[in-house]
């Protein structure tokens, strides 16, 4: 009986030390997690997700009919996704998670929320399926266009887009609509009124987003870089006075200009390229 209890009692007693034993070493790897740094992509995937999350509740804000709220909350959501790259820039925090978590956020802040706006606004009225489908291009085309960025990213950065920003074509639309909504009556002109001028603006955006038109990326804040593009840092910097002090104009002009540039430029190099191509054409029959 004795010897029972003796050796109870060293079981007792090794299976205390075995608890200490398992509570000293996950202690000490509890530590270990906490000692390590946190990913510095975090940083930028919370703006991605406060950008995706403006874009969610700018959907229910349009459903609801508060449709100006709605817009301003894809103004919003643009502000976050130019945090989320500005940060992901500074902080060195580029991954393939965040920009896969950043294409899935425009997908539904640039493409769908823009789209539903467009849709209760002027085409919710009609009959058939027509017009919502043309409300549905900045959805299909910006989508295209967000999975062509990923693919090239991959391959090769540019300093430069390849096609209209998804953003800059959400802001073009969110910028019409806050101008004319109370406004409409300037088109009473044309028989079919509003829809005569919204109708092509859509379409012009949505095949500018999957075209191969050059437009210009957010500059870096880099030393070196900002000594060479002083010209677009004033630029930019010029962009951002016009839209906080004009407001929805501000976005109308801002987004005009950057896409005519877009568009200038892009014309301008094509004729150089082919006037090229002609001389060099001649060239050669002469020899």
């Amino acid at each position: 009986m004795i010897k029972h209890n003796i050796n109870r009692t060293k079981k007792a007693g090794r299976l205390r030390g075995q608890g200490r034993e398992f509570g000293r070493r996950a202690n000490l790897r509890i530590k270990e997690k906490l000692k390590k740094p946190i990913p510095r992509s975090i940083v930028p995937s919370f703006f991605t997700l406060m950008n995706l999350l403006c874009g969610f509740l700018a959907i229910t804000q349009i459903y609801q009919g508060m449709l100006i709220y709605g817009a301003w909350l894809i103004v919003l959501a643009a502000f976050f996704d130019a945090l989320d790259g500005f940060m992901a820039r500074l902080t060195n925090g580029t991954s393939v998670f965040g920009t896969e978590l950043d294409s899935l956020s425009d997908v539904v802040s640039f493409g769908a929320a823009p789209g539903f706006l467009i849709y209760v606004w002027a085409f919710s009225d009609s009959p058939g399926i027509g017009l919502a489908l043309l409300a549905a291009l900045p959805l299909l085309c910006g989508a295209i266009r967000l999975a062509r960025y990923n693919m090239e990213a991959v391959i090769e950065s540019h300093d430069y887009f390849r096609g209209l920003p998804i953003p800059a074509q959400a802001m073009m639309i969110v910028g019409f609509f806050l101008t004319f909504n109370d406004r409409i009556e300037l088109f009473d002109f044309f028989k079919q009124g509003l829809n005569v001028v919204l109708i092509p603006v859509i379409i012009v955006l949505s095949l500018l987003m999957v075209s191969t038109i050059k437009f210009d990326k957010i500059p870096r804040f880099k030393k070196e870089y900002l000594r060479q593009n002083r010209g677009k840092i004033v630029m930019f910097a010029t962009y951002a006075v016009l839209i906080l002090v004009l407001q929805e104009y501000g976005l109308m002009i801002v987004f005009s200009a950057f896409i005519l540039k877009g568009l200038i430029v892009s014309g301008i190099t094509f004729w150089k390229d082919v006037m090229s191509d002609e001389d060099l054409d001649i060239s050669s029959t002469n020899s």
